[in-house]
């Protein structure tokens, strides 16, 4: 497919997705939704692909929803909540399962802002990286007097707790880079011009693990906030017999014992 509002390369088992109008500050548009799946789904299925990293291009992460030009169509017959919650149902709600689902490692590199629905789809990633001069705001609620979406009010409470995740919400405040590494909201805040060398540093690090492993990881933490704790110890147990029948396990092994590092099928 030839994208029009994203790219996308693949090398050396990283596949890097960029969103890509940078003059809208990559605002999410029907076409950037729809292209951003196409993209995930190829991403997800080619064996070639080890680890997704997700950026944007220009001086923005991701600015949110376009509210000039959405893209989404309406004949006219759905009111203005029926036709937010039309797009939520066809667009950005089957994007944020798609990214939340997705089977390999994801890395999100924040640059600028991060806004709305943009922080959804960051706080989706496993390990997000951000510039320090790149900040995280909500203006859902004080600016246009609506909830946070996009997984949001999924994301935040369980990364940042009950309080500021409700303080974020209702107050739009900014969150600067280093406060929301600090809160761990993400994994680190890196300077400006090394951003991206350090996200792709990791995404080739990521490349290098076991792939089936990392699905499984992914799956067992995102089994945990729902289960208790014995549940979870049979989770382990079940995922860890499947696992150390897998050649990987046997090279993890042998490799540890000859102190080197494993090389994964």
């Amino acid at each position: 497919m030839d994208f029009t509002t994203i790219t996308l390369a693949v090398a050396d088992g990283v596949a890097e997705l960029t969103l890509n109008r940078p003059k809208a500050l990559n605002s999410l548009t029907k076409t950037l939704i729809d292209e951003m799946r196409v993209a995930l789904g190829e991403a997800a299925h080619d064996a070639a692909v080890k680890v997704l990293l997700i950026t944007g291009a220009g001086r923005g992460f991701c600015a949110g929803a376009d509210l000039a030009d959405s893209g989404f169509p309406n004949d006219g017959s759905r009111s203005p909540g029926q036709q937010v919650a039309h797009s939520m149902e066809i667009g950005y709600n089957p994007l944020a399962r798609d990214l939340g689902s997705f089977p390999k490692p994801v890395v999100v590199a924040v640059n600028g802002v991060c806004a709305g629905g943009g922080v959804g789809l960051a706080l989706a990633g496993d390990i997000v990286l951000a510039a320090r001069s790149a900040y995280f705001v909500q203006v859902f609620g004080p600016k246009l007097g609506i909830v946070p979406d996009v997984g949001v009010t999924w994301y935040a409470p369980r990364l940042v707790g009950r309080a500021r995740a409700r303080a974020l919400a209702l107050l739009g405040d900014r969150l600067p880079a280093e406060k929301a590494a600090e809160w761990g909201l993400i994994w680190e805040a890196v300077d400006d011009d090394k951003l991206m060398s350090e996200a792709r540093a990791l995404a080739a690090r990521l490349a290098k693990g076991p792939r089936r492993g990392f699905a499984k990881i992914k799956e067992v933490l995102d089994a945990s906030p729902s289960n208790s704790l014995d549940a979870q110890l049979e989770l382990e147990r079940v995922t860890q017999g499947e696992l150390a029948d897998l050649p990987d396990f046997r090279e993890g092994v042998i490799a540890f014992l000859q102190k080197r590092d494993p090389v994964f099928q």
